[in-house]
């Protein structure tokens, strides 16, 4: 009886290792456009085959766009860019209806947001009405137009962008709508040798031209697949402390974090940690889950749920360093 679940995972090993075997070539083929940032590649991969919608946090000019892009030609999927502006409209985003005077009939005009991977540029530049909108798209997979509702194509993933340091004019994503998101990157800089590649390449102005190496298909198939990758009851215990630590840091030997956290990370974060776990596992052909793969997502999975009381700030104590802290406290199995 021991041997039978060391054979199945040995079983499922194999099937991830084919199933996962266009990773590597679209990983390949965007780091011939994209300079870098391998790490926001590998976020949007697992948003795109969990179906978990990612944000991303990052100044101007650090290739957001273009990795958005360059991964909606990789995988022959339908791209629209949406730059959020204060006097933007719910209706130019899902669509709206036009009255036709020959018929007397009104038609319906469908909006961007008919797309597979929508880049939402600046979300927080658009008032709140829109940003509601959106954040209905991303939740119920389904836009109403009129008295007609319509189903957004599958696979659906909403990448959001928003600048960290110009604030003046913004409509701050309320925490509510904030927890929508399953992961928020936080994109760094490129480094020295990055940097003068991407200055190469700019000044050549050559952009190589990219072959589509994945079908919408195979993203369907892994979706899928990745529901069924193994994580054992001891990690998924481990995901459990690590959420129940934000909430209640005193029970888990973090005494010192107490008064510095005003809430917790909600269920979603237990959901979204097992979710992008497995897929951190497949991206790794691998058809198991190490406590290694939770926390190399455990940051962009709980960055945003945790909130930080004033006496947070005044010790200069941020999110990072509060789940880095619990990280290092709760035992892994």
């Amino acid at each position: 009886m021991s041997t039978q679940p060391a054979q199945d995972i040995r079983l499922l090993n194999e099937r991830i290792q084919q199933e996962s075997a266009f990773v590597d070539a679209l990983l390949q083929q965007a780091g011939l456009v994209v300079v870098g940032q391998k790490m926001m590649i590998e976020r949007l991969m697992i948003g795109l085959i969990t179906g978990g919608h990612v944000l991303l946090e990052g100044v101007p000019g650090l290739a957001k766009t273009l990795t958005v892009k360059t991964l909606a030609e990789c995988l022959q999927l339908s791209f629209k860019r949406i730059q959020f502006t204060p006097d933007l409209l719910p209706a130019d985003l899902v669509g709206t209806q036009i009255y036709q005077p020959q018929s007397g009939a009104f038609t319906v005009k469908k909006g961007p947001l008919f797309a597979n991977l929508i880049l939402a540029d600046e979300i927080n530049r658009a008032p709140a009405k829109v940003q509601s909108a959106l954040l209905e798209a991303m939740q119920e997979r389904q836009v109403t137009i009129g008295d007609q509702t319509f189903p957004l194509p599958d696979p659906f993933l909403v990448m959001a962008t928003e600048n960290p340091i110009e604030q003046e004019g913004t409509y701050p994503l309320p925490e509510a709508q904030v927890d929508r998101f399953m992961l928020k990157v936080k994109v760094g800089y490129p480094t020295r040798a990055e940097e003068l590649l991407i200055m190469d390449r700019v000044a050549e102005k050559t952009m190589p031209k990219l072959s589509a190496v994945v079908t919408p298909e195979q993203v369907l198939r892994a979706q899928k697949v990745v529901s069924e990758i193994y994580i054992d009851p001891k990690v998924k215990e481990y995901i459990v402390s690590i959420v129940l630590a934000t909430r209640d840091p005193a029970s888990h030997g973090l005494k010192d974090l107490t008064g510095y956290i005003e809430y917790g990370a909600s269920p979603r974060a237990t959901i979204y940690l097992n979710l992008a776990a497995r897929a951190h596992a497949f991206l790794r052909h691998r058809g198991f889950v190490t406590p290694e793969d939770i926390k190399a997502i455990a940051y962009d999975v709980l960055r945003h749920r945790v909130a930080l009381t004033y006496e947070a700030e005044a010790e200069n104590l941020t999110s990072e360093k509060v789940i880095q802290r619990i990280l290092e406290k709760i035992e892994v199995p």
